[in-house]
């Protein structure tokens, strides 16, 4: 009979729906790349940004490998743009978890660009001062050029600014009869002065095939460290604050944890169950109306896509769905 008993709670057990853990939430920093800027300049004829670019990369190879849950870039922006935030604090620990805490993630990356551009133990690959017409920018012209970018970076807190984790990335890339930019096209630029890094005219020079390893040893390192960033439990307990053919806009944001992707639940409350000694609300009846998928997220509001059998109306409650 116990044995029989037994079973039946393992077979019950088994049978429950296995939700998924959540995602640590973190935003990455524009790398620091100060200590290669000469180089930069000298290789692509302007101070290009390649900290953003390199961020940029970053945050797209974190998504497509899903150990984490990564805040939008136009969100880090308007985060940074209202708090005066200066190139010059992007490798800054405790300004960045500042800037992480506002966001609501759970932790923030910042790094440093410290090498980029020619392997400077080698002798005879040319100086960065001559032209390379397809590009109006400073290239290598040699028989054999060797490209090095190395990267480094830090997983911080957002609670106490500590550092949770470090990584190293670095990337090499040789080839015969080119130089740094060769055999990638013209069209470096990915506007407002950084590098698109993941474009094919520049991920197919020497130095484009460097970053991009340099950048899949350091998501390698920053996932294998995942479990270091503890997930919080994110309730939401909001309003409907508008109705539209447009979509559903409530009165949580991003400061209350949302994210572009979040599922809720609609509720209407339907009667209120008092205390009859002392009147005091004890109890609320809801109706469920359906669920809605946050589609754009801000700090103080987020939009979502409605899908159910009732009609939202403004009041109505928007919870977290248990699971």
């Amino acid at each position: 009979m116990r044995r029989n008993l037994a079973y039946l709670i393992v077979a019950a057990t088994a049978a429950l729906p296995a939700y998924p853990q959540a995602k640590p939430r973190v935003a990455v920093m524009d790398f620091d790349y100060g200590t290669v800027q000469s180089y930069v300049s000298s290789i692509f004829g302007t101070n290009a940004d390649v900290g953003r670019g390199l961020s940029d990369l970053i945050v797209t190879k974190l998504v497509q490998d899903g150990k984490f849950s990564v805040i939008e870039r136009k969100m880090l922006d308007k985060v940074l743009a209202e708090q005066n935030f200066s190139n010059s604090d992007r490798a800054d620990s405790t300004s960045a978890a500042k800037i992480g805490k506002i966001l609501g993630v759970d932790a923030i990356i910042v790094g440093s660009i410290t090498q980029f551009g020619r392997d400077d133990k080698k002798t005879g690959l040319g100086g960065f001062g001559h032209s390379l017409d397809k590009y109006g920018m400073g290239g290598v012209g040699v028989s054999k050029a060797k490209a090095v970018v190395a990267l480094t970076a830090r997983v911080v807190s957002t609670d106490t600014a500590e550092i949770l984790a470090v990584a190293n990335g670095k990337g090499e890339s040789t080839r015969s009869g080119t130089n740094l930019l060769g055999g990638g096209g013209s069209g470096w630029s990915g506007g407002g002065g950084h590098i698109d890094m993941s474009a094919s005219n520049f991920a197919n020079t020497i130095l484009g095939e460097a970053t991009t390893q340099a950048a899949n040893d350091l998501v390698t390192q920053l996932e294998t460290n995942s479990g270091r960033v503890t997930a919080k439990a994110i309730t939401i307990d909001a309003l409907v604050a508008d109705v539209s053919p447009d979509g559903i806009i409530i009165n949580a944001g991003s400061k209350a944890g949302l994210k572009v992707g979040d599922q809720l639940s609609v509720k209407r409350t339907g009667r209120e169950i008092r205390d009859p000694s002392t009147g005091k609300v004890i109890r609320k009846v809801e109706e469920n109306l359906g669920e809605l998928t946050i589609t754009e997220v801000d700090e103080l509001s987020a939009v979502g896509k409605f899908s159910g059998s009732g009609k939202p109306k403004v009041g109505d409650a928007v919870h977290s769905i248990s699971k």
